[in-house]
């Protein structure tokens, strides 16, 4: 077994994914030939200090972990992308990178710089297309929290813990490690958030792209990186929780196809034709406007159509939602080609994070936060055997078995998939979708 074989084996077998996207498994990514592998620090979305708390502490785990992936994809460059204002992750990266095939792209602060398109165009001057990957263009990229979990998974140290954001209605946001499959109503309680809960609601993820939850008692999983109360009247919980079928009949009637949603777009600056005003007049005539729908399948849902550009407060990115679904369940595949050149205006267009913080009216919550690295106490867990891209994993174990941190409790499937770990000790419990294990704090 090679060295290369060697480092893409221990970060399967410690089931690490993306912790910054969809949990796509880091050994399938990094198992190319890659120039660049390009570390994602940017951290784009409002409010979430995840990954910059974990610069700022844990620079030379980042570094080892990117230096790992740089040999298992065979790149000699690396390079990890972060926003110029983080100045104290700045100097940890620089001193730890240290003089390596590393270096640090500095971004300003826009959203969404985090956005896997944008960073490779920063990075590399070159455009994925449509249908494709950031390998396409000889480039790799992984989350910060991705890479420090490969540096552990080189130790032999399996992904159970990730630090997730606590923000927004809470007497005491910070950033917590967490062990994965910890309900988020614990994390809630960590922070002093609300007793009685019946007035908020819960966004798993940012304020841009997060998810509304209905269930507190969910469990953090692999991706988890931010948890937000807000008031159930916030304008942000009304934008994510209102009726489609409200928002269809307004984009019916008061789309007034001006395009600054898509003038605004920053896949449709990169040339990738994301044009959500033809989607809303789609929705509005029907078929008779359905000609190449290629450019949907590169919307990446940041939301700057509905959250920031639309003036009639119309909801753009749930039409192209609904269409990019549709087409994919229909067997549609996207053609791989970009449509234009980059715009001219690309740079002009993109939206500084604190007027975006301001239009959601969510700027009060942006605040410095402290970092716990003491590990949230919990007495159960539930672990998916799918918190990634592809195949559940498979249990190892059975109902009734006792089992200790770290030991591994579900295989990888066949093809894409990844294993998962006990985050805590105890006695398992085994259902279709799930590991539970129950222990003592």
């Amino acid at each position: 077994m090679t060295q290369r074989e060697l480092i893409l084996k221990k970060i399967r077998d410690a089931g690490v994914v993306g912790a910054g996207g969809a949990g796509f498994p880091a050994h399938i990514k990094l198992d190319c030939g890659a120039e660049t592998v390009i570390a994602n620090g940017a951290e784009c979305e409002p409010l979430l200090r995840s990954d910059r708390s974990l610069m700022e502490t844990h620079a030379d785990r980042i570094v080892a972990g990117l230096k790992a992936a740089m040999e298992a994809a065979g790149a000699k460059r690396g390079l990890i992308a972060l926003k110029k204002h983080y100045e104290k992750a700045v100097e940890a990266l620089k001193k730890a990178a240290n003089g390596e095939n590393i270096g640090l792209l500095l971004m300003k602060s826009y959203y969404p710089a985090g956005d896997e398109q944008q960073i490779v165009y920063e990075a590399t001057g070159k455009v994925v297309p449509t249908g494709g990957l950031p390998i396409d263009v000889g480039a790799v990229v992984q989350n910060v929290a991705t890479l420090a979990q490969i540096a552990d998974a080189i130790e032999e140290i399996p992904a159970v813990e990730r630090y997730v954001t606590v923000n927004g209605e809470v007497r005491s946001p910070a950033v917590f490690k967490v062990p994965i499959g910890t309900p988020v109503r614990k994390l809630i309680e960590a922070a002093q958030g609300p007793q009685d809960m019946s007035g908020y609601s819960v966004i798993i993820g940012g304020p841009a792209m997060g998810r509304v939850t209905l269930d507190i008692d969910e469990p953090v999983t692999k991706t988890t990186g931010g948890v937000l109360v807000f008031p159930k009247d916030h304008p942000v919980i009304r934008k994510k929780s209102g009726d489609f079928g409200e928002d269809l009949k307004l984009a019916k009637s008061v789309c007034c196809q001006c395009s600054f949603c898509t003038q605004m777009c920053p896949r449709n600056a990169l040339g990738l034709k994301v044009e959500p005003h033809r989607i809303m007049r789609l929705m509005a005539l029907g078929a008779k406007d359905a000609k190449d729908l290629n450019g949907v399948f590169s919307c990446c849902d940041c939301g700057i159509c509905t959250l920031y550009a639309c003036n009639f407060s119309l909801a753009p990115s749930r039409m192209m939602a609904k269409i990019k679904r549709e087409l994919m369940e229909a067997g549609v595949k996207p053609e791989k080609r970009t449509a234009y050149p980059v715009s001219g205006n690309a740079e002009d267009i993109k939206v500084p994070t604190g007027r975006l913080m301001i239009r959601l009216g969510i700027e009060d919550y942006d605040r410095d936060l402290p970092l716990c690295e003491e590990p949230i106490k919990t007495d159960r867990v539930v672990l998916p055997l799918k918190m990634h891209i592809g195949a559940p994993a498979r249990p190892t174990v059975k109902s009734g078995e006792r089992v200790y941190r770290g030991q591994k409790v579900a295989e990888a499937a066949e093809g894409v998939s990844a294993c998962v770990h006990a985050s805590i000790a105890g006695t398992v419990r085994v259902t279709d979708c799930a590991v539970e294990i129950e222990g003592r704090i």
